[in-house]
């Protein structure tokens, strides 16, 4: 099995399997890189092959060494659990005390773990950032962004995972004074710089993203900001006020641009280098939409073209060029209604979905329209939310995509299912 890193044997072109140490794959990229998966689900459904009780929580799950990583919450303490891969048998867990006073949607953590070698941090909704080690549960260090650095948790709570970025771990704290975004020494927790204020704008919700050319990139309420990730140092920032202070999605790169995209006020694509503005949304309506308002899922981008799920669960096909919209289909998510979201993976010449009813969905994604080529319950979806839906429930948590299965979770458990082809080489 491999860890973090993919090859290609030159001679049989096999390319091995490989893990999901965190938020959207290696690199929150979003890309499923593995062969030997699965071209169309069986009628019955993939095979489970464990299934383990788990509490409440958003936080997907992170796959590396062996080990499945996801966080939970009950009775006012967050919990990281460690479980073995291939048997579902609990390693070992860290519970920790969180109150969550005036949080909107209090089901649980929110932050994929980040798993880097023998590391394994995690941050809970409130702002508890822990360093453990992966093999054993033993604390190594941690932080408390509330009491460390004055943060204000916002009304839907901390939710950008930790970002190794060699021997540093970057963190959105949305602290005081000037700490919006704080670096870390990864082994020790020692601070090494901090930027952004936080006088002007909440943290918002989105992951810090590093590109390809080594920039940083952090979306928060107030703007997009491109730093150095070794100084802090910001080379550029372009302003965003985003409504609600909601920028969720995970910025997307596409050789030398930057996207993102809001619920309210749409996408913006910038130039990486310098934050020159390509193009943007003109609307600020929820209903009244252009471009892409996107709430929970990060769009893919694929020669030339953006696909991505809109903030009432319309999937559009935008020209990256000029951001003009080529199509748009309500067949992968089903209902249209606010805030119907689904998380979008590359893999190979397939997109996978999987949309808030818990279904997955395999389907070719191009300018010409949405071809669906399969689709399967994954999962059931449990967490309550406040707009009325179809199914009472919703199921908002990112899947692992790793080793040839699929890890995913709700709020009563976390399930891993293959997606192996039968007959794939090993």
């Amino acid at each position: 099995m491999c860890a973090r890193v993919w090859f290609l044997v030159a001679v049989s072109g096999v390319l091995c399997a490989e893990d999901w140490p965190e938020w959207r794959g290696a690199g929150r990229r979003g890309e499923w890189r593995e062969n030997g998966i699965i071209r169309q689900f069986p009628s019955e459904g993939l095979p489970v092959r464990w299934r383990v009780p788990v509490k409440g929580g958003y936080s997907g799950p992170a796959v590396a060494g062996g080990k499945v990583f996801i966080t939970d919450y009950e009775n006012g303490s967050e919990r990281l659990l460690a479980i073995e891969e291939a048997t579902g048998r609990i390693l070992w867990s860290h519970s920790w005390k969180a109150e969550y006073r005036g949080l909107e949607y209090p089901s649980g953590p929110r932050a994929t773990p980040t798993v880097d070698g023998d590391r394994v941090y995690a941050l809970g909704a409130m702002g508890h950032l822990w360093c453990m080690r992966a093999n054993d549960g033993r604390a190594v260090w941690s932080r408390d962004f509330q009491k460390e650095f004055g943060t204000m948790v916002p009304a839907w709570g901390m939710t950008a995972a930790p970002l190794v970025i060699e021997n540093i771990l970057i963190a959105v704290v949305g602290g005081r004074p000037d700490s919006k975004v704080v670096a870390f020494d990864k082994k020790t927790g020692r601070e090494l710089w901090r930027a952004l204020s936080s006088e002007d704008s909440e943290p918002g919700y989105s992951q810090p993203f590093l590109t390809s050319t080594g920039r940083l990139i952090v979306w928060h309420a107030g703007a997009i900001s491109c730093l150095d990730s070794r100084s802090g140092k910001v080379f550029w920032e372009h302003p965003f006020r985003i409504h609600m202070s909601t920028p969720i999605a995970t910025p997307v790169e596409s050789g030398p641009f930057v996207l993102v995209s809001a619920f309210f006020q749409g996408s913006r694509l910038l130039r990486q280098d310098s934050g020159e503005l390509i193009w943007g949304g003109t609307s600020d309506s929820e209903r009244n939409t252009d471009t892409l308002h996107a709430l929970l899922g990060s769009p893919v981008i694929n020669d030339g073209y953006i696909y991505g799920v809109c903030n009432y669960g319309q999937l559009r096909c935008l020209k990256l060029s000029t951001g003009e919209r080529v199509w748009e289909s309500q067949q992968a998510t089903v209902e249209r209604a606010r805030n119907v979201s689904a998380y979008l993976v590359h893999h190979r010449d397939r997109t996978v979905i999987f949309n808030d009813r818990g279904e997955l969905i395999l389907a070719r994604l191009r300018p010409a329209g949405y071809e669906e080529i399969s689709r399967t319950q994954l999962i059931r979806p449990t967490s309550k939310q406040g707009s009325r839906r179809e199914l009472g429930a919703v199921a908002w948590s990112h899947p692992a995509f790793a080793n040839r299965h699929i890890v995913v979770r709700n709020d009563e458990e976390v399930i891993r299912v293959s997606a192996e082809q039968i007959g794939a080489a090993n």
